[in-house]
């Protein structure tokens, strides 16, 4: 059988991305992708689980980070960003403590937000 030849239609295309991530880069993508998934969640009114929680502060701390603010500020604002009413039945009490290993502008610091859901 012969192959076909000629303009392909947009319906037999196919993107392929050659994108070759390392396991730390994986990881931050996923953790940005689950954040976004939370907060459109969020925005449509529905409460958050643990790992949507986890992701959302974690995603608000690696932006603080790369945007340049200090550790002190996103450990206060990372407290400030989920209430009881935004997540479901339980889960502040199953997050003591949410720590992340940031980039910042002068290199890779460990960010811990204590009782992160108030």
């Amino acid at each position: 059988m012969a192959a076909a030849t000629g303009p392909r239609t947009a319906r037999s295309e196919t993107v392929r991305w050659d994108v070759q991530l390392t396991p730390h880069e994986q990881e931050r993508l996923l953790i940005h992708v689950a954040a976004d998934v939370a907060e459109k969640r969020r925005a449509r009114g529905l409460k958050l689980n643990h790992p949507e929680a986890v992701a959302l502060i974690t995603s608000h701390i690696l932006e603080g980070a790369r945007d340049g603010r200090t550790v002190a500020e996103l450990m206060a604002s990372g407290r400030k960003l989920l209430t009881r009413d935004d997540v479901m039945e339980g889960v502040p009490e199953m997050i003591h403590d949410v720590q992340v290993e940031a980039t910042f502008p002068d290199g890779t610091k460990l960010v811990t937000v204590h009782e992160p859901i108030v």
